[in-house]
């Protein structure tokens, strides 16, 4: 297989009028979907456009997956801005990658003429009405190879421009083809999609749901804003499949929201993004006794994840729970500081991946990519590339690894190296906490936690002096009423380091 189109046909030709995607009230078939795709196609195909970014300007919902597909069938690939960025950032994503064709919706058109002047700008609505051109569309597939890239996804950029990173079609058939098969994706399946479409979680919700054959729900992003409304869209749909942040799943259980209501044909919840805090996934799981609980773990770069932990309802995760062992066909290794490899238990490393996962780089961006994509260092007899994550694991007695957090949260406070994540998970401990936060200020050297939770900020600070050491105790406990995130779904640090110095 050579090109994820291949799997849009292959379920289009077994089951064409099935729903393949629902948004709200909207709804397509796989021939309708495969259709307008193709038309899509058709027209950028007919464009001369081969081989090059796309850019898709609009949120996500189904006329953005069209535009991911038809950007596919002529052989290019896309790279998705939300008409919601800040202006800066859509300037900077669109000057990396700096695209003949931009396609969006009626309500960002004028926006997107503004921002786009030296690109020609395309209604999607129009392009849907293009007449297929099944010979010139057959022309390109001829052309195409495994390794041609199929999206550019770009990273948080909290310091500096924002690195675009290069996905090709080979890594994601790579790792759809493993996911599926290890967690049992079947046609049957109907899969709500939280993540939005510029963030690689999606990548496991649009391309695992067009694998199998299943039907993709498009979960609006407001929804998130109101758990009641979010829980009867999810039962109303009878959703089967979550693969979502952890933070969207602590948003329901945080708001006591499966009180409210359990969506009760859900059979696999899949997370992922942050550390899980156990008492939330106790909440989930009492609530879904016969559900399958995944842990997985993996940055953009080697296309969504690289490791998983499937939940043991009989084994206590008191400690921790771990990020597993590696997907089929991907190699993942703990080196030291000194570029060693570790084997042995309960020693610190940052982890390494090799393998087909492995993104082509950072788009237009060859010192990044020089820098973070490297040789592996125990080997000298060949090329094998890999990407060191800057995140921290050990394996633990068993051989599973465990994450330990990143290089960037490892802090030197009062002499001594500390996880923030390790105080987190102290202040979790209290029964009164229902989600914390650390961050440290580095210029006053101090930590910071912030905690939703009905206890007071002395109560929690005696708690914790009696469970760690004093150099673990944050300086400063702020309560807050819930966590601000960013468009990934993950708390926003940057938001509550403002929060902290707007309240000094």
């Amino acid at each position: 297989m050579i090109n994820v189109i291949e799997y849009l046909e292959k379920s289009t030709k077994k089951n064409s009028k099935k729903i393949a995607v629902i948004e709200e009230e909207k709804k397509l078939s796989y021939k309708e979907l495969n259709d307008y795709s193709k038309s899509v196609g058709s027209f950028i195909a007919n464009d001369n456009i081969f081989n090059e970014p796309v850019i898709i300007f609009m949120d996500k919902g189904i006329d953005t997956l069209i535009s991911f597909f038809g950007c596919v069938y002529a052989g290019c690939y896309y790279s998705l801005i939300n008409p919601l960025f800040p202006q800066n950032r859509i300037e900077q994503i669109r000057d990396v990658i700096n695209s003949k064709l931009v396609i969006t919706n009626s309500e960002n058109y004028e926006n997107a003429k503004l921002y786009f002047k030296d690109s020609k700008v395309c209604l999607i609505s129009e392009l849907k009405e293009n007449d297929i051109d099944e010979l010139k569309l057959d022309e390109v597939k001829n052309k195409h190879i495994d390794y041609d890239p199929l999206y550019v996804n770009f990273t948080s950029g909290s310091t500096g421009t924002p690195k675009g990173v290069v996905i090709s079609h080979r890594s994601v058939i790579d790792f759809i083809d493993n996911f599926t098969n290890l967690f049992n994706f079947k046609a049957e399946d109907i899969i709500a999609n939280q993540a939005p479409f510029d963030f690689d979680v999606s990548v496991k919700d649009i391309y695992s749901s067009i694998k199998v054959g299943a039907t993709l729900v498009i979960v609006p992003t407001k929804y998130f804003s109101n758990p009641s409304v979010l829980l009867d869209y999810l039962c109303d749909n009878n959703v089967t499949t979550m693969t979502w942040a952890v933070s969207a799943l602590c948003l329901i259980t945080t708001f006591h929201g499966l009180d409210y209501k359990v969506p009760s044909y859900v059979n696999k919840i899949l997370f992922s993004g942050e550390v899980m805090p156990i008492k939330h996934l106790k909440t989930w799981m009492e609530h879904l006794p016969n559900t399958m609980f995944v842990n997985v773990y993996g940055p953009t770069e080697i296309t969504c994840n690289c490791t998983y932990h499937i939940i043991d309802r009989t084994r206590d995760y008191e400690d921790k729970i771990p990020i597993g062992k590696p997907f089929p066909n991907e190699r993942v290794f703990l080196l030291d500081e000194d570029n060693n490899l570790i084997t042995s238990a309960n020693t610190k490393g940052e982890i390494c991946v090799s393998g087909s996962a492995l993104a082509l780089g950072y788009y237009n961006n060859h010192e990044q990519t020089n820098k973070n994509f490297i040789q592996n260092p125990i080997i000298n007899n060949y090329n094998e590339m890999i990407y060191r994550t800057g995140d921290l694991a050990f394996y633990n007695e068993s051989g599973e690894l465990l994450f330990n957090g990143r290089k960037d949260f490892q802090i030197k406070y009062l002499g001594h190296r500390i996880e923030l994540e390790d105080i987190d998970k102290s202040v979790m401990k209290n029964e009164s906490v229902v989600r914390c936060c650390t961050i440290f200020d580095e210029e006053k050297s101090k930590l910071i936690c912030f905690y939703i939770g009905n206890i007071d900020k002395k109560e929690l600070h005696a708690f914790l002096k009696e469970i760690v050491p004093v150099h673990m105790i944050p300086g400063k406990f702020i309560k807050i009423d819930e966590f601000p995130m960013t468009k990934n779904g993950k708390i926003d640090r940057k938001a509550l380091m403002k929060i902290y110095k707007e309240e000094k």
